[in-house]
């Protein structure tokens, strides 16, 4: 019952977090600009996919369409972008651009698919399944809208990932928490092959090699604040002392593990 309410209690802050691209945004930019990996996330994610004529791709939890901006895709290819946030939908209609007809757009939740059986060539899920309450069903939802020998591109991270920013918030105030889920504990890359292997045929793991190397109080606070823990409750009365303390940690640059990848898992 606890498991439960707690799911019930990440949704609803999850609900409220991906109103809109903003909090993600926020994100996105701090890797943007500190990653010494400069070929990036999302490049990296895209040349994953080995796309050929006529696919056709779900992306759930598409966020704000990032991985789409900068790429070409062939006329032949058509994308599917979902997400359970009607405003994320609305506002990645608006970053894609009405042009590009290879594209269309479905609010739902992953864990029921509104769509036919053996729909799809390609699903990606970029750093989604931990989030939902039942990974188990979404991850049947995915299999069953899976062509035969479909692949599913499943995003996530391990246990050391941006560990320093939530070492910070800590000694700042022990009383902050980033996250009140440890998410890769649901679905990380210490556990999400052992959860997908029953449902596949192969799963792989593939490494995004990267880190960070922050010189700026202000990305960091935002990617911060933008977390969907509690730390805006302790922030917002300590709002300039915590300034000061990111200022001075970031003086010298601060370093950020990234331990993140994918699983390419095929059906």
């Amino acid at each position: 019952m606890l498991e439960i309410i707690n799911l019930t209690g990440m949704k609803t802050s999850l609900r409220n977090q991906y109103k809109n691209a903003s909090n993600i945004l926020a994100r996105i930019q701090l890797h943007n600009k500190y990653s010494h990996n400069q070929y990036g996330w999302f490049p990296w994610i895209f040349e994953q996919l080995k796309m050929q004529d006529h696919m056709k791709i779900l992306e759930i939890g598409c966020g704000d369409g990032s991985l789409w901006l900068d790429c070409d895709i062939p006329k032949e290819i058509s994308v599917t972008l979902s997400d359970i946030s009607s405003g994320m939908i609305r506002d990645v209609k608006r970053r894609i651009g009405r042009e590009r007809k290879q594209f269309s757009y479905v609010s739902c939740d992953c864990q029921k698919l509104p769509f036919l059986d053996s729909e799809f060539d390609l699903v990606i899920a970029n750093h989604v399944l931990f989030y939902c309450a039942d990974i188990e069903k979404a991850c049947n939802e995915i299999v069953r809208v899976l062509k035969p020998k479909g692949k599913l591109i499943s995003a996530t991270y391990g246990k050391k990932h941006m560990k320093e920013i939530s070492e910070l918030v800590t000694k700042f105030d022990e009383r902050i928490v980033l996250s009140s889920d440890h998410l890769y504990d649901r679905y990380g890359k210490e556990n999400g092959s052992d959860i997908l292997k029953p449902r596949f045929s192969k799963v792989e793991w593939k490494q995004y090699e990267d880190s960070l190397l922050v010189t700026e109080a202000e990305p960091l606070i935002s990617y911060i604040l933008s977390c969907h823990g509690n730390q805006n409750q302790f922030i917002v009365d300590q709002y300039n002392d915590f300034k000061t303390y990111v200022k001075q940690k970031t003086l010298l640059g601060f370093y950020v593990t990234k331990d993140a990848g994918i699983f390419v898992a095929k059906k």
